[in-house]
């Protein structure tokens, strides 16, 4: 059988030999959506990362037979297509578990202990010449005895809390779905949240009960002390609300990983602050330990394997 992956550049540099075993395998470091109609005229398992899957592109494969993606969301793929034409979507779950929570407490440690700024203090030579043994103009704060809230207590967030825990950090979650399965910890309304929150984590999917979820409003609502983490997805955040929130001092920063639009356009809210010290932000990296992708073409290769 024939394999193509339109976007294998999206992976980074893992071995692909899981597919090789399986097949024909042609990667594809990215594909524009003409290339793709061309490179997928013979192809038999189609993976994709982040490249548009839509009817135009399936009826330019009449030999598909399986779409597998490397991702645990489909939101890119014409999923009911698919299945008119009898083409199985498989996806991977679970894989960047302990990757973005990782990646989640890495954000939060650097804004909260003031990470970039005592680094900066030492390398740009002010520590030298201070005078002093230590640099006291940054005052860091302790994660122990503070809250944290966390928007959406699935696989990632419960792991997020429990780390917090070990913090010593109380924990409290706001159910997206509306319906608050886990007992462990405090379900509470989002403003709630917002309110005693000196940490808000976001870990939700992006659906109609998310997209904008928090904006000018919501901001408002939080400690002017606090920092808001995004692991979930960009569009979750009003993104302009945030910029300005942050320069202005609504709240004390922000640690930033997903964007509505990726890669994030260099005139971005993000890319013009007059503070940019108090933003963190990342280029949607969160999903991709070195774990965390050879997990995930496992899974894929798994996926092909059972799917064929």
């Amino acid at each position: 059988m024939k394999i193509v992956f339109l976007d294998a550049a999206t992976m980074g540099n893992v071995s692909f030999e899981p597919f090789e075993r399986l097949g024909e395998f042609v990667r594809y470091e990215n594909s524009t959506a003409e290339q793709a109609r061309e490179r997928v005229k013979d192809v038999e398992v189609l993976l994709i990362n982040k490249v548009l899957v839509n009817k135009e592109l399936i009826d330019a494969a009449p030999d598909l037979k399986l779409i597998c993606i490397a991702a645990t969301g489909v939101n890119n793929i014409d999923v009911d297509y698919a299945a008119s034409k009898g083409i199985p979507v498989r996806n991977a779950v679970g894989y960047s578990t302990d990757s973005v929570v990782q990646s989640t407490f890495m954000h939060i440690l650097s804004l909260v202990g003031g990470g970039q700024y005592f680094d900066d203090s030492v390398k740009s030579g002010s520590y030298s010449r201070s005078g002093m043994f230590t640099d006291p103009n940054w005052n860091w704060w302790e994660l122990a005895g503070k809250t944290i809230g966390i928007i959406g207590l699935g696989n990632i967030g419960k792991k997020v809390a429990h780390i917090a825990e070990a913090f010593g950090m109380k924990v409290c979650y706001f159910s997206t779905s509306g319906t608050g399965h886990c007992k462990d910890y405090p379900c509470l309304p989002l403003e709630q949240l917002l309110a005693e929150s000196d940490i808000v984590s976001i870990h939700a999917p992006l659906n109609d009960r998310t997209n904008r979820l928090i904006g000018a409003k919501e901001l408002s609502m939080m400690k002017p002390s606090a920092y808001l983490v995004n692991m979930g997805r960009g569009a979750i955040l009003v993104e302009e609300d945030l910029a300005k929130a942050v320069d202005d001092g609504v709240i004390a920063g922000a640690g930033i990983d997903v964007f509505v639009t990726e890669p994030v356009p260099e005139d971005h809210p993000y890319l013009k602050m007059q503070h940019p010290e108090r933003m963190r932000l990342a280029p949607h990296v969160a999903w991709a330990s070195v774990e965390a992708r050879q997990r995930l073409i496992a899974i894929m290769a798994s996926n092909i394997a059972e799917g064929w």
